[in-house]
């Protein structure tokens, strides 16, 4: 019930061990154009209901370039994975692909964090996002943190992480587009854009956000739309009611 443009921007978001080369090349030849892959760990269990991110559908977790810090965050591929996976994807998507970097672990330094950006300079195409650690509830790194355990970083030295970040990058030829995201050659997301931008997008499947006016039932107003999170449960809403919203919101000129 949509027409996509010639040269739309389709992208695919993917963890190290969901990008063998062979699955790859079958979402290029299906249409897909771009591709986002973590490289380090944001959350040690899934997240909640998504919010909008690259490729709208539910952003898959950041990874890492160090064992040490895959193993404290939860995840079972190596770092040699993770970069395999990288050089995998540059092949099949050339300027196109993009790679997911967490800052503020536990007991992570601005020298690390550095010798990180360093490291991720050698392996990236030419789009990287940058995300703080964010701990979610339920998790066994948040509650490590809680007992004391494991420290993580003051605030005043996760914004010197972030500029010392935004330094490096911007000196190895990257612009600083949007909060979390640089971009050289012209490979910036037009996903990432369109949200600061607000464009309107729709969101398809378990879990996603969508923001635009359903002109279609005559209405002039941007709705802000939540389709169900679960999928087993998204896909039973759909054959009984047609549709897997759980829910939708008039919103004003304010809160657009």
């Amino acid at each position: 019930a949509a027409n996509l443009p010639a040269g739309a921007e389709v992208t695919l978001e993917a963890n190290p061990s969901s990008t063998d080369t062979t699955r790859l090349a079958g979402f290029r030849a299906a249409g897909v154009n771009r591709l986002s892959i973590g490289v380090q760990v944001r959350w040690a269990l899934p997240r909640g209901p998504a919010s909008p991110c690259d490729s709208c559908v539910t952003t898959l977790p950041p990874q890492s370039l160090d064992d040490a810090e895959l193993r404290l965050l939860g995840r079972e591929h190596t770092a040699a994975e993770a970069q395999r996976a990288v050089e995998a994807a540059r092949g099949l998507f050339p300027g196109r692909t993009s790679i997911d970097l967490l800052f503020g672990l536990p007991g992570q330094s601005r020298d690390t964090w550095a010798q990180r950006l360093e490291a991720a300079l050698r392996l990236c195409d030419d789009h990287i996002s940058l995300y703080q650690l964010t701990l979610e509830r339920g998790t066994a790194l948040a509650a490590q943190v809680r007992a004391g355990a494991l420290p993580l970083p003051p605030q005043d030295l996760l914004a010197d992480m972030y500029q010392t970040a935004r330094a490096v990058l911007v000196a190895a030829g990257f612009r600083h587009y949007e909060v979390s995201n640089f971009a050289r050659k012209d490979a910036l997301s037009k996903h990432n854009l369109s949200y600061w931008r607000a464009d309107q997008y729709i969101g398809v499947g378990p879990g996603a956000h969508g923001r635009f006016v359903p002109r279609g039932e005559g209405s002039c107003r941007r709705e802000a739309r939540v389709q169900t999170l679960e999928p087993v449960a998204w896909m039973q809403e759909v054959q009984s009611q047609g549709h897997g919203t759980r829910s939708r919101v008039v919103l004003s000129p304010l809160e657009q």
